[in-house]
């Protein structure tokens, strides 16, 4: 099943699925652990920084490999892509689903950069994400400023096509420094005229109820990926700290672990909403 199908099933059932970023073969196992355990699909991302890390060809091998190991129905998509020729180089590879982000230009270049990689993705049968509004990066302000605009939302993705849109409705990406308050009441305005899957990224920090409340609202991917990299380290110093063991086969299992079951209850959190 093609991912994009895979959302529109979502949105019959008004639920969600976890999109969790990798980084290396252990949080990948992880996260796989957790989707199996669980009985539940999964969508593995890498950001451009994993792909400059592993390698394109490389992220793909370890993906796909690692979904048929584990049994689980699962989808590789390519995250905050800024530049055609990676999606393209990615699409090749054999991503199923690719981000263009260009939510930092003018409505009008957003339309047209992100249109673009819609027909570039149509002669791979790939799932596209675009990002509309200000969902703050790491290091950028995280004031309540830029977010969503309904009509906006609906008309972008009227004119590009697109299978899913990022909403910027009071998340950010990395750590908080208060607790997010999600814009529940935009959100549902959003849902209410906007045909694609809404997706909402910077989800770590974001309290249960409130990632509850947006999927009831419309939410239908959950993007993860500075908690599990938070939890693998700190796991991962604490096995360091209390070891001389040289053999990385003993010291990162649990890391690892640790991963699986960050994952399993957010997987678990999605399905009780």
């Amino acid at each position: 099943m093609k991912l994009q199908e895979w959302l529109s099933e979502l949105e019959n059932k008004e639920s969600a699925v976890l999109a969790a970023n990798f980084y290396n073969f252990e949080t990948l196992s992880g996260i796989l652990q957790a989707a199996e355990e669980t009985g539940s699909e999964i969508i593995l991302q890498t950001s451009p920084a994993t792909i400059e890390y592993l390698g394109v060809n490389m992220a793909v091998s370890m993906a796909k490999a690692a979904l048929k190991k584990y049994n689980v129905q699962g989808w590789l998509h390519l995250d905050h892509a800024e530049s055609i020729n990676l999606i393209k180089t990615c699409l090749d590879a054999g991503y199923d689903s690719v981000m263009i982000d260009a939510s930092d230009k003018s409505f009008p270049e957003n339309v047209t950069i992100t249109s673009q990689v819609v027909e570039l993705a149509k002669t791979y049968d790939a799932s596209v994400e675009a990002e509309l509004g200000y969902v703050a990066k790491l290091g950028q302000s995280q004031e309540s400023i830029g977010f969503t605009d309904p009509y906006e939302a609906k008309v972008f993705h009227e004119k590009t096509g697109i299978h899913s849109l990022a909403v910027a409705i009071g998340s950010a990406h990395g750590f908080y420094k208060e607790e997010p308050k999600l814009d529940l009441d935009r959100l549902e305005r959003i849902h209410r005229i906007t045909d694609c899957a809404l997706v909402l990224h910077g989800s770590s920090g974001v309290p249960d109820d409130q990632l509850q409340a947006g999927i009831k609202k419309g939410i239908r991917k959950i993007n993860l990926a500075t908690e599990i990299k938070d939890t693998f380290m700190k796991s991962l110093q604490r096995q360091l700290h209390n070891s001389n063991d040289i053999d990385l086969r003993k010291v990162f299992p649990p890391a690892t672990d640790a991963v699986k079951q960050l994952v399993a209850r957010k997987i678990n959190l999605i399905k009780a909403a």
